[in-house]
């Protein structure tokens, strides 16, 4: 199997150990061990609780406290509809390796994570790209979309909150992609990794899961809940997919590390916390990057609704990656070029970090700016 190169990893490895403001950064600021055993009052027990766990596989789907939780995120979702991933990136893939075949119809909107247009490229898909414009606020076209579905259109492939755009659509909005998906009986998968960090309100946007009796959502506890490392996701899903799923999971995964589970689960039952914290770090920040946005006449932007990244279109005729290698190397802020994402002229540019961080490396990313007028 070929498959293309991952243009955002690809370019997050050249620069994140080195930079010096990172602001292509997608997770809220991560959280220490420290602070999540001190979020979730579990400082001085933690040890009696780890010791006597004996070091097997675990329960190979997930342990039922861990899926149980989850299920807890969404409205109609049971223990029995979710499955534990290694990260989302595990879950998107798993999707894709179970439904997709060679000469299936895939639609994706454009831009998104890319797994969700290589990987069934990689499968021999004709895969149909919905782009996403700033005339719409970087929501699909729904003519559009029904003009490229067709009877062999086995999965159309959304992102709510959107990355990189924090576009966002609204449960309203979600019906009419599920009734475009129903009339062709495709599959509607939705990457909600960001799911939760919404500007207003709860921070939670409607779940394709609960909407679609065939619809898929992914998600993990990296982005909005600060803990990447654990490397944990799942999908939630219909139980006759869940059960396809794992035949294949069988085969990559097994399970995933009982630390983890156990951490994961910790963190979920303690979810008010975590997101009380990591709703004020990205309404804080968006804010500040608005005003900094508004102050720079070389950048505009479509302003996100969620999700803790923006897609900033720069007035230089450059290539976004000439211009984030000449930002880099002349400031030491890090953003991700639009090249990198299908969507060469804008730059991706995460605001989720450290306040202090983001204000300083405005400062630094202003200073270039200067240099180019």
């Amino acid at each position: 199997m070929k498959i293309r190169e991952f243009g955002v990893e690809r370019w997050m490895d050249l620069y994140e150990t080195t930079c010096t403001y990172n602001l292509a950064e997608t997770c809220i600021e991560s959280l220490t061990v420290d602070e999540l055993l001190t979020m979730t009052g579990r400082q001085e027990t933690i040890l009696d609780e780890l010791r006597p766990m004996q070091l097997t596989y675990g329960t190979i789907e997930g342990s039922v406290r861990l899926r149980n939780v989850i299920s807890q995120t969404y409205e109609h979702q049971k223990v029995e509809n979710i499955l534990v991933t290694h990260g989302a990136i595990g879950a998107n893939a798993l999707i894709h390796e179970t439904l997709v075949e060679p000469e299936d119809t895939v639609i994706s909107v454009l831009p998104t994570y890319q797994q969700h247009y290589s990987i069934p490229e990689s499968y021999r898909a004709d895969v149909r790209i919905l782009k996403l414009r700033e005339e719409n606020a970087f929501l699909p076209d729904l003519d559009e979309l029904r003009a490229l579905v067709n009877d062999k259109t086995k999965l159309i492939c959304i992102n709510n909150p959107n990355n990189p755009t924090g576009s966002l659509m609204d449960k309203e909005f979600l019906l009419k992609v599920i009734e475009i998906a129903r009339e062709c009986g495709a599959y509607l998968l939705c990457d909600e990794v960001y799911r939760g960090t919404d500007q207003v309100g709860s921070g939670f946007s409607a779940s394709v899961a609960d909407l679609y009796e065939r619809g898929i959502s992914t998600a993990s506890v990296s982005k909005t809940y600060s803990l990447a490392g654990l490397r944990l996701g799942w999908i939630a899903a219909p139980k006759d997919l869940i059960h396809a799923v794992t035949v294949h999971r069988d085969y990559n995964t097994i399970s995933v590390g009982m630390i983890d589970d156990y951490l994961a689960a910790l963190a979920l039952e303690h979810r008010d916390k975590l997101l009380e914290r990591n709703q004020g770090i990205v309404r804080t920040n968006l804010a500040i990057l608005e005003r900094w946005v508004d102050s720079e006449p070389a950048i505009s932007w479509v302003k996100p609704k969620s999700g803790t990244t923006a897609l900033l279109k720069y007035a230089f005729d450059m290539p976004s990656r000439q211009f984030c290698t000449e930002l880099i190397e002349a400031t030491g802020v890090m953003i991700t070029p639009g090249s990198a994402l299908d969507m060469e002229g804008y730059a991706r540019i995460g605001y989720a970090n450290k306040q202090d961080v983001l204000e300083q490396g405005l400062a630094r990313f202003s200073d270039y700016l200067r240099s180019k007028a």
